[in-house]
């Protein structure tokens, strides 16, 4: 019974030390930056949640802060608990943050509308966001896309949207391929493993992209010619979020074997514009001082890196995480023209939302019809380009 007393005397000072010890590991949060915090990110076992778990792991170890992380199937799901205020941040994508400030898709609907999106980072890592097809299609380049069986994701119209960009850049259309419809995007990348489809578009970290490099068919990436002017100007009217990018992390890519090709950020941390200035400060500079924890934690983390930011991109960054960038002296007087520009962007978008709303419709489909005219109108008008005019 003694030896029994003694022992868990023992046990209790070492778990105080490792307590103390814990402690003393731990440094202040930022100012702002609440006790706990909740993102929406994508679902469950995507590169995204991955990421946003790794990035809550370094926050829990570096200042006792805990992240909650709230998975979605789709940009709406991800989107819907910034706007209802569940959550304060999400790693979303371009559909729940570009296609959301336009309010085009599946945010052009009554309640939806266009959205006051705001940025904090960026994740610009190694991988590549484009169209991926199986090697034994004979397909090189995006024109090579031509009369090939392509996948069409049913309910997701970023993921089309981006291919009916790519197919432009080869001056294509869903004409010119053999459109075959999938439920989901897993299920249209599992279309081009088991031969039902020829090219699907995906993440080159996605783990479908490593079950089509590693099946019979294989993988390959059609390259989007950098040098082609005018190729990325017609994939940039359709899709502004796309810059030229050698893919250098992925399946059957690396440092040694890139590929001359299309991508965008991803994930893109993103708040409401309403959301509190110190506590989006706070948030970015969390994510900058807690990089170092989490950058090798997850695939794709090395994008979240500083020198990695695009202060220029197609969503406005939001005022805090602008003081914060302000401080490290990388927000420069152009970015902030340009950041004045998208807000005025929004600023026209939501005055024609909010005209369209006042206005009499005979059903849903008629306003959906009245706010894609009001909305090109308006945007043209402004001097903007309106980029999607109909869905």
């Amino acid at each position: 019974m003694k030896l029994n007393l003694t022992l868990a005397r023992v046990a209790t000072v070492l778990l105080a030390w490792a307590g103390l010890g814990l402690a003393a590991a731990q440094t202040a949060a930022p100012p702002g930056l609440p006790a706990t915090l909740a993102w929406s990110a994508y679902d469950v076992g995507s590169g995204g949640y991955n990421q946003a778990v790794a990035i809550g792991n370094a926050m829990k170890q570096r200042y006792g802060v805990n992240l909650r992380v709230l998975p979605g199937k789709s940009d709406v799901a991800r989107t819907l608990p910034v706007r209802e205020g569940q959550v304060q941040f999400s790693a979303n994508g371009v559909g729940g943050s570009y296609l959301a400030q336009e309010g085009v898709f599946e945010f052009g609907v009554k309640a939806w509308g266009p959205q006051p999106i705001r940025g904090l980072m960026l994740n610009n890592s190694d991988q590549v966001l484009t169209v991926v097809a199986a090697k034994d299609s004979g397909v090189k380049t995006v024109a090579d896309l031509k009369g090939k069986r392509v996948a069409w994701v049913i309910g997701a119209p970023s993921l089309n949207q981006n291919i009916t960009a790519i197919l432009a850049f080869a001056n294509l259309t869903w004409n010119d391929v053999k459109r075959v419809d999938f439920g989901g995007f897993g299920a249209a990348m599992d279309g081009v493993i088991n031969g039902q489809a020829d090219a699907a578009f995906t993440s080159s970290i996605s783990g479908k992209a490593y079950q089509l490099a590693k099946s019979p068919r294989g993988i390959v990436y059609p390259v989007i010619a950098h040098s082609d002017k005018a190729g990325w100007e017609r994939m940039n009217k359709t899709a502004p979020f796309f810059f030229p990018f050698m893919g250098a992390e992925g399946a059957e890519l690396d440092k040694d074997h890139k590929v001359e090709s299309a991508s965008y950020p991803y994930p893109i941390l993103m708040a409401y514009d309403r959301q509190d200035a110190n506590s989006v400060y706070a948030m970015t500079r969390a994510m900058v001082e807690t990089f170092a924890d989490y950058k090798d934690a997850a695939p794709g983390n090395a994008g979240w890196a500083v020198e990695r930011q695009n202060f220029a991109w197609v969503i406005p960054f939001h005022d805090g995480a602008i003081r914060y960038w302000k401080e490290r002296g990388l927000w420069k007087p152009e970015h902030q023209a340009h950041n004045d520009r998208l807000v005025a962007r929004q600023k026209v978008l939501a005055d024609a939302w909010k005209a369209v709303q006042g206005a009499a419709h005979a059903d849903d489909k008629a306003f959906e019809q009245a706010w894609m005219k009001a909305r090109a109108d308006a945007l043209t008008k402004a001097g903007f380009d309106a980029v999607v005019t109909s869905w």
